[in-house]
This record gives C-alpha cells, structure tokens and sequence, in this order.
C-alpha cells in the first residue's frame, strides 16, 4: 500500500531545507517535477517516481492538522504550521522509507513532528537511505501522483488515514478521472473514515470507497454492497441470485448519540463589478454557530483564514470554470461547507451545503432558521433552501458504516421561485402550518416548516409540497 508521511513544520520549508530533504536518497537520485510543478518527484535512474512531494501548505488556523490527523498532530502554540506532504510508491519498501527519511529531515531543521510518528526511515534520517538497485513500477502516462493503479475502467488510490481529506492530490486525481471516464477508487482500510468535503465529492461523482474486510474482502464504505476486482474495476458482487450482499461490517450499530445540521442553498447574484462572494456563506455560518468560517481552500487541510474577498478573487480569476472551495469552522462547533461557484447566463450562482455537528445532549440550532431565511432572501439572492437532521457524527466525519440517510426540516423558496410558482400557490399549501413570508413584501420568499425531523413523515410533507408547488394533483 502506497504510504503517506507528512511533516508538520514549526517554519517555511525553503530551498535549502526542501533539498537536505530530498537528499534523503543520495546524489544519484533524479528530481523531476509534475503537475506543472507543483509536485516535486525522487527518481529512480529511468526517471520513475519513488516519492511525491508537494508543495508546502500553511495553515493559519490551529485545529485543522487535528481534525484530519488526530490530536496528537497539533503542534505546541498556536502559531501557524506548515504542512508538507510525501507520498511513497506502491510496491517499494525503500520508498517508504525515503519519505519517512525527508520528513524527519525538514523537521529537524525547522523544528515540528512527523505524522505518522512511527513511520520507516524516520529514526537515524540524518544517513542516506540506501537505494541502491531499487526501481519503481513504471507510472502509465495519464496517471496523477496520487494514483497508485490505473485501469481503462479506475484509478485506483490506497490510504490509509485517520481521515480521508480531499488534499490537492486527490481533487487533481478525481478531475483526471472524471475527464477520461473513469472510476476514482479509494481503498482503505476499516479504521479510515472519510472527511465530509471527500464524501460529498464521491457521492456526487462516479467514485467509490473501498473498505478492506476480513470477512468478506471488499465492500462500498457508502453503500455496504460487497465489491469484487473484476474487469478492471472494483464492482459488486452478485449471488447466484443476481443479488448483491451487504457486508455485515456495515451494519453495525450507527447509534452515537450525535446529530448533524446540514443547510443547503443556492443564491444568485447580479455579475456587477462590485460582488463580493460569500456574503450568504458567513450569514448562515454566524447565525448557526454564533461566528464566521475560520479557514478555507480549494482542498483540505484548509489552510487559508476565511477571506471573502479572496475567495471572489480566486472565482474571478478562474470564470467561466466552476470554482470549488471548502470552509472550515472551530473543533469546539464543528462546521464545515463546500461552495461552488457557477457562471451562468442569469449571473453568478453559489451552491452552498454547510453542516454543522452537535454531540450528545446538544441542541441543534432549529431557531435561527427563520430569520436565516429572511436574511438570505433580503440580501443575498436566496433561490432554494433546504433544512435537513440526520443522526451522524458530530466530528462531521463518515465512517465505513451504514448511517441514518438525513431527514428534512424546512424548505424555503426565493422570490424569483414564488413568482414562477405563483405567489398564491407558494403562500397557501396542504402542510399542516402556514409558511412564514420572508423579505420584502413585494417580492417575498416563504420559509415551510416540514416536521421536527425525527421522523419519516417529513419526507412525506415534503413530497406533498414539491406536487403543490409544481401544480400537481394530490396523489
């Protein structure tokens, strides 16, 4: 299994610091570069990859190497720290060990840890690694540094974490993958869970978690369906009854007494000279946990401190291409959200889904929706807006098991949706309450409260209210 090994560093890796690093392997190792750049890469003698090092990320905020690596990642202070990420070839021990060796390397010259802190090479890093006579597998021309097996059907990535992030390596790896049609695969062992921002792509993408078992040796960590490498892909297995089986694994008991909120919404914007993006974002994010996103990125760890104006920068700059960002709150309110930025004929879109945690006997903030609505229609260009619980961690991370699919809340319909729906239809509905009108009175929005979102029968409000809306006979 390909290995990563990370270095968390009390100060800027620079030029000299990177090379004594990669000086783990000797002078005869080759340095060559990839993904214009910013991918460092030790060679062997026919040019193939032993490691991949990226480039060093800073993250401003404490917490977020915790939240991704455990808490005994974190360094003492609170100071800002760099994180430096190397990825060892599949298949060669020694390779593993030359990045185990690296990491120890910067973090003896600028002081810091190594996660994993056990990792090979590590100890007695100061020698070289001896590489003598070792190759690595040759990397097929499409592939990603991040990819350890490429198919026709997959890319296959192996990690092994305490959770799966959506690093830079694997955004870059998923685009690859989705613009040759292919399958990104992630396989892991039990103990990994995903990040949200990781899940929310994968679920959304043709991709797939797999989970290592002992029992039945594969199966979909989203889905539970017993999976089989089988032309070229990891796919489910059937039965003799053309069935697929569901791992047992999976079923295991998810009750963990911990909830989730999760608020999803579009907003559009006029394309004037003076949008800043992100407004609705740090709207819904104050009212939900009482301050702004701490950080925020393109990938995770999100090590940028929340900026709207470089967030509108960074959209500005890449349009028309859709921009993808994560924003991440504090570990005492866990929080995060995924922002996509759309160009489109009718202005600039926002799709917005931020989840927050709660633990056991916390309540989740049900009372703020309201007046969340009211503001995001009266200053934001609120189009939709969903409200929905769900029984999951509060850590906001998904484990290999099966989990309590999320129940809704409350909807909300813009102005612009209640014209076209007509503002009649959108203010008298079957629900058992009246909607709540939002916004100015010439051009309301209207909040509909569809449950307490404990029970299934808000999906059945729900329904009722989509048919009412689109001018649908009852059922």
């Amino acid at each position: 299994m390909t290995k990563d090994v990370i270095a968390l560093t009390e100060r800027m890796p620079d030029a000299p610091s990177i090379l004594a690093g990669l000086l783990a392997g000797g002078p005869d190792l080759r340095v060559e570069t990839a993904g214009e750049g910013a991918v460092v890469q030790l060679c062997d003698a026919e040019g193939r990859p032993l490691i991949s090092i990226e480039v060093p990320l800073l993250l401003q905020i404490p917490g977020e190497a915790a939240r991704l690596l455990g808490s005994g990642a974190e360094l003492s202070g609170d100071g800002p720290v760099w994180w430096v990420e190397a990825r060892a070839a599949a298949g060669v021990p020694q390779a593993e060990q030359l990045a185990g060796a690296f990491a120890a390397r910067l973090t003896m010259l600028l002081g810091g840890r190594i996660w994993p802190p056990d990792a090979p090479g590590t100890a007695g890093a100061a020698r070289p690694v001896d590489v003598s006579g070792i190759t690595a597998v040759p990397a097929p021309a499409a592939a990603q540094p991040a990819v350890d097996m490429l198919t026709g059907k997959a890319a296959v990535v192996l990690q092994d974490r305490p959770v799966i992030p959506m690093t830079s390596w694997l955004t870059e790896a998923l685009r690859a993958t989705v613009e040759s049609d292919r399958s990104l695969q992630i396989v892991t062992p039990p103990h990994c869970r995903l990040s949200l921002p990781t899940r929310t792509l994968l679920e959304s993408t043709p991709s797939r978690w797999v989970v290592q078992d002992e029992r039945c040796g594969y199966y979909d960590g989203l889905t539970g369906a017993v999976l089989r490498w089988q032309d070229d892909a990891f796919s489910p297995a059937r039965d003799e009854n053309g069935r697929t089986p569901v791992a047992d694994a999976f079923t295991q008991d998810p009750s963990v007494g911990e909830r989730q909120l999760i608020v999803s919404f579009r907003t559009l914007h006029r394309p004037t000279a003076d949008l800043v993006l992100g407004g609705a974002l740090e709207a819904a994010w104050q009212m939900l946990t009482g301050g702004p996103p701490v950080s925020w990125g393109t990938s995770e760890p999100a090590g940028l401190t929340w900026s709207r104006r470089q967030l509108t920068e960074l959209a500005y700059e890449r349009a028309p291409r859709p921009t993808w960002t994560v924003a991440v709150g504090t570990p005492q309110r866990p929080a995060i959200a995924t922002l996509r930025v759309i160009r489109t004929p009718e202005g600039v879109e926002e799709d917005i889904t931020l989840t927050v945690g709660y633990g056991p006997g916390e309540k989740p903030a049900l009372e703020p929706l309201p007046a969340l609505a009211d503001e995001l229609v009266a200053r934001h260009g609120l189009q939709t807006m969903m409200c929905q619980l769900r029984e999951a961690r509060r850590d906001l991370s998904a484990p290999p098991r099966f989990e309590h699919p999320p129940l809704p809340y409350a909807f909300v319909l813009g102005p612009a949706e209640v014209r076209e729906a007509g503002r009649d239809t959108a203010s008298m509905t079957p629900l058992k309450e009246r909607p709540i009108q939002l916004g100015p009175s010439a051009r309301p929005g209207f909040y509909y409260r569809l449950g307490d979102g404990d029970t299934a029968e808000s999906w059945t409000a729900l329904e009722q209210l989509m048919r009412h809306l689109r001018g649908v006979p009852p059922a």
